[in-house]
């Protein structure tokens, strides 16, 4: 953690983690090699059986992938982050971390597509079964668990209807069978919320969104307590599925705007949430922000806005929706998001696609549904470049 606990999260997002080398350099340092120089045989010993701290090897020790670990570790108020690839590879490694055949786990129905790929599909492999259950509803998290349940999984606010789950609640009953919850904070970032102040045990980012926030390298992350972390970093030091070092030093540049970007991409996000909640073609608009979200009250505790995603049902269903797709000319068609240019997407044939058709409907992925990543473009052009699929 950092060292200073007081400062405000605008200043950690700049300075935690910054250490200079005998340059003294301003900016970060960016430490493109594979391995790094020991003095002697004693001291390499001593550094690849943890007697003495110092970097060995880039897949697991990494000078600028480590600012990088610690300044998200500080944001998140957590003793300690372990980079990954990628936001699906931090995932995998929790899972492999911290569950083993014959362990159970309850999940969200309303998970990213690839993480209930990861679970239905891969993990099934190694004895590990799973219970999915309302994002919402913590009565249905409480009767899923069983004497074998090791692990809670959510993400809130949901990909992509925004659905939002009480943590706090769902943590005690984590905690009162003896298993961990786990929050993907990929939405909202330790800007907008902040899990393990609300009880979760680890939190899971995919950096590539919001974090990078710029949409230029691929990156994630696993945050909490060093007792919890530690597996997750033993894993990727066998594994292998490491953060490069140029990606992380592009991911410390990132963390340097995110407080002013989040801010930025909800005040915007809600303009565009209200014009759509009025717009005749739009049967229902999903944005936490909005007074007529379900969880709206819930939303405004856990979080500090409403973020940058808005989801939205056209009347029509798909040919209506992929009218709206097809016709705008400045909104990127892509499904990636947290970027600062707005993307648009039709979940149920893109990052839904792969799940079941009962899956999707279990999860509210429409044929009509739209989701939008808010960018840092000005509203009325935002709202011009749609109104060219909605008109």
């Amino acid at each position: 953690m950092f060292e200073d606990e007081s400062l405000h999260p605008d200043t950690l997002a700049v300075r935690a983690g910054t250490t200079r080398s005998q340059f003294g350099e301003h900016s970060d340092a960016m430490y493109l090699t594979s391995s790094f120089v020991v003095g002697s045989a004693e001291e390499a010993s001593l550094k690849f059986t943890g007697q003495i701290p110092g970097f060995i090897y880039s897949r697991f020790t990494n000078p600028t992938v480590s600012a990088f670990e610690e300044r998200l570790a500080a944001l998140e108020g957590a003793e300690r982050a372990v980079a990954t690839a990628s936001g699906m590879s931090a995932i995998l490694s929790l899972f492999m971390a911290h569950l083993k055949s014959g362990d159970h786990v309850v999940a969200s129905a309303s998970l990213f597509g690839s993480t209930i790929q990861l679970l239905n599909v891969y993990l099934s492999k190694f004895g590990v079964s799973v219970t999915y259950v309302s994002a919402t509803d913590t009565t249905e998290w409480a009767d899923a668990c069983q004497p074998n349940t090791k692990l809670l999984f959510l993400e809130t606010p949901s990909n992509p209807l925004t659905e939002i789950s009480d943590i706090r609640t769902i943590a005690d009953i984590a905690h009162a069978h003896d298993a961990l919850l786990v929050v993907d904070n990929c939405f909202c970032t330790p800007i907008l919320q902040k899990p393990l102040a609300l009880g979760a045990d680890l939190v899971v980012h995919s950096a590539t969104k919001y974090i990078d926030g710029q949409g230029r390298v691929l990156g994630g992350a696993v945050v909490g307590s060093s007792v919890l972390v530690e597996p997750v970093y033993l894993f990727l030091r066998t594994a292998g599925p490491s953060l490069s070092a140029f990606n992380a030093w592009v991911l410390l540049k990132g963390l340097e705007t995110l407080p002013i970007r989040m801010r930025a991409h909800s005040e915007t996000a809600l303009k565009l949430a209200t014009y759509l909640e009025a717009h005749p073609v739009i049967e229902q608009v999903y944005y936490p922000g909005l007074p007529s979200h379900p969880q709206h009250t819930l939303a405004m505790t856990q979080q500090n806005a409403g973020g940058g995603m808005v989801s939205f049902v056209v009347k029509g269903g798909r040919e209506q929706a992929w009218k709206i797709v097809d016709a705008v000319q400045l909104i990127s068609r892509t499904a990636n998001l947290g970027d600062t240019r707005s993307t648009i997407t039709h979940p149920a044939s893109t990052t839904h696609a792969r799940i079941t058709p009962a899956a999707r409907e279990a999860a509210g992925i429409t044929e009509g549904l739209i989701r939008i990543s808010v960018g840092l473009e000005y509203i009325d052009d935002l709202i011009a470049d749609l109104e060219q699929g909605l008109a």
